[in-house]
């Protein structure tokens, strides 16, 4: 929902601003960093972003890879970056809602990053090889009843969110899931493809390409309700589970201490650019859902996304690779 009176507000203060001789933002380069290797959602969902906010405002953006420590490499650098809008983070939010309970020495706090945006949501899709016996999540829950440990499910290492979705599942189904952690997602995607392992449960971006050429079947969706996208798989909560909801997001965070001007310039033009038709277009291509939502908003979002993955990984006992 985009909240008209507190948007012009904002420009209206921008306006302001400028009027009283203060600089405007941007008047240089922007880096936005992205804590992962090149090609995954965020590296995507990042360069778009980019070429937007360069056309519209007629500065440099540019995107760096920091990839390293399951996000909290790049994290880090953004998180003790000058809080000037001029250095963002734009990655998987369980930077913020999953490491701090998962890395014990983090080298930066929640508070650290001030969130601007929630960009997209994106469900986890539970996966199996075309030819699985596994032809729903009932048929799943069914097998794992009858014989608990009997179903390996993979993912792309320990602490990621395609694990604790997995322990979430055994926590709230009672079932015991044969975890088969891997070094990234690619190897355990093609042993799930071929059989070796399964289920696995994966963000829907790697995911729909393969389900599209018929190489994966889909058979539950971790959202509270069906994707558009794959409107006939049903929800894992629709096998007798309500309530159950894993959600991997996307967001771009700044510096704390960011001038709020900042953050609401960013947060405007940044919800103006997921409102086109071509990046919505694109969006949907990844199978996410565009979100448009307040700096508070997301903040609190947040927060009750930190209290139920910290919960997860207590009661599984995670542990990060």
């Amino acid at each position: 929902m985009i909240f008209r009176s507190l948007r012009v507000l904002v420009a209206l203060g921008a306006t302001l601003l400028a009027a009283s001789g203060v600089q405007a933002y941007p008047d240089k380069a922007v880096k936005i960093i992205v804590p992962y290797a090149p090609g995954g959602a965020s590296d995507i969902l990042a360069r778009v972003l980019a070429q937007k906010l360069a056309e519209r405002w007629g500065q440099q953006v540019t995107v760096e890879n920091k990839a390293g420590s399951g996000g909290t490499l790049g994290a880090d650098i953004v998180a003790k970056a000058a809080p000037d809008g001029y250095t963002l983070l734009l990655a998987d939010v369980a930077v913020q809602t999953i490491a701090p309970a998962l890395y014990p020495k983090l080298p930066y706090a929640r508070a650290d990053l001030a969130p601007v945006i929630n960009l997209a949501t994106f469900a986890h899709v539970v996966i199996t090889a075309p030819n699985s016996p596994l032809g729903s999540m009932a048929d799943l829950l069914q097998r794992e009843r009858a014989k608990p440990g009997s179903t390996n499910v993979a993912s792309s290492g320990n602490g990621t969110s395609t694990h604790l979705t997995a322990e979430m599942l055994n926590s709230v189904a009672g079932t015991k899931l044969n975890h088969v952690p891997y070094k990234g997602g690619g190897a355990a995607l093609a042993d799930v493809m071929s059989g070796q392992v399964d289920v696995m449960f994966i963000g829907s971006p790697p995911a729909m390409p393969l389900l599209q050429a018929g190489k994966l079947k889909a058979i539950a969706v971790t959202t509270s309700r069906r994707m558009s996208a794959l409107p006939s798989v049903p929800t894992v909560a629709e096998a007798g589970l309500p309530g159950f909801e894993s959600i991997a997001a996307q967001g771009v965070f700044a510096p704390k201490s960011t001038p709020r001007e900042v953050v609401s310039t960013l947060n405007r033009e940044i919800a103006r650019i997921i409102q086109l038709p071509d990046v919505r277009a694109r969006w949907s291509q990844l199978g996410a859902d565009p979100v448009d939502n307040t700096p508070a908003q997301f903040g609190e979002w947040l927060d009750g996304e930190a209290v139920k993955w910290t919960k997860v990984v207590k009661e599984s006992g995670a542990k990060a690779d």
